[in-house]
């Protein structure tokens, strides 16, 4: 099966030297995010979108009446940026890369956490201006991680893998909720405790770390009223999605000191980003860089190149989403 295929977004160099290879595919060399009349526009001429997070495929892209559109390959494992009700309606594959950047965003997870107990951001940015190493025994003091208890919302491979991070290497306690409890076997080899409430996880607490997937049954799931759940010398991560936190809430919490400070590298409105987080002190901010490494991105790429030639070749695809 031959297939014209469309690469919104520059890949890793090796990824895409294979699909030029191999492919009819064009590449969007000037690598800004396509506007929604282009991304419209191409589906006139492309069989294949091969998607980032940066594009927006609404019910009006995959609407042309000349849409020729058959197989969407997303580069990651989020798609809310994908209508995918509206993929549905129209027989188009919709395909996404897991399992591949789970080592990447538990360590992303880990740094987030390290970070904002240290003041690490605070600490580099005075830095940075003063250029003073003047010491004394009480300048911005940070929180010892070491010890403490730990939150997981959410136990998906990425969980567990800060799990056993924060069990083994930081000889924290580690709580978790989920909708589905992990087997026995799980549980004693990650040291890890079921809570079979948020509320409870929340409130017993010194780092919260959310790895639940977006959604409605999600969205705001961490909100001001659980927000004053938390201890108020407690930390919350985010490295799943923007969607899980009310960030207004939160902003709100972290001015009036309700936590101790959050770490971000997932917003609501993405690729928007709520400035008034600029301005809060004790909160760390990334830029959605969990997946964010040379051999993560590579696999990421081969993953969706997989399922991709799995169409192709119409063979089962490991990744389907619809």
């Amino acid at each position: 099966m031959s297939a014209k295929i469309l690469m919104t977004r520059q890949w890793p160099t090796a990824v895409e030297e294979y699909l030029r290879s191999r492919y009819d595919v064009t590449f969007n060399t000037s690598n800004v995010p396509m506007t929604e009349s282009e991304l419209r526009e191409a589906t006139r001429n492309f069989d294949v979108l091969c998607t980032s997070t940066s594009d927006q495929i609404t019910t009006h892209v995959l609407s042309h009446p000349e849409s020729k559109v058959q197989l969407i390959c997303n580069y990651g494992v989020g798609y809310e940026h994908i209508d995918v009700n509206a993929c549905k309606q129209r027989n188009i594959m919709v395909t996404n890369t897991p399992d591949v950047l789970t080592d990447a965003t538990a360590e992303l997870a880990i740094m987030l956490m390290l970070m904002v107990a240290r003041r690490a951001s605070e600490n580099e940015r005075n830095f940075r201006t003063t250029f003073s190493t003047d010491w004394r025994p009480t300048h911005l003091l940070g929180t010892q991680v070491t010890g403490k208890t730990l939150g997981l919302i959410g136990f998906g491979r990425i969980a567990k893998a800060v799990a056993m991070v924060a069990s083994n290497g930081l000889r924290m306690k580690v709580l978790y909720h989920s909708r589905r409890r992990a087997d026995a076997e799980t549980e004693t080899s990650l040291h890890v405790e079921y809570c079979q409430d948020i509320d409870t996880l929340l409130a017993a607490s010194d780092f919260v770390s959310l790895h639940c997937p977006g959604g409605k049954e999600t969205e705001k799931l961490i909100n001001a009223e659980r927000l004053q759940t938390m201890k108020r010398s407690a930390f919350l991560i985010n490295t799943a999605r923007g969607s899980v936190i009310d960030e207004a809430s939160l902003i709100n919490a972290l001015h009036n000191q309700i936590i101790a400070g959050a770490g971000l590298d997932v917003y609501c409105n993405e690729p928007t980003v709520n400035k008034q987080l600029f301005d809060v002190p004790n909160v760390v901010l990334l830029p959605h860089i969990g997946s964010a490494t040379t051999e993560t991105r590579h696999a990421m790429g081969m993953r969706a190149v997989s399922n991709l030639e799995a169409w192709l070749e119409g063979r089962e695809i490991l990744d389907r989403l619809t």
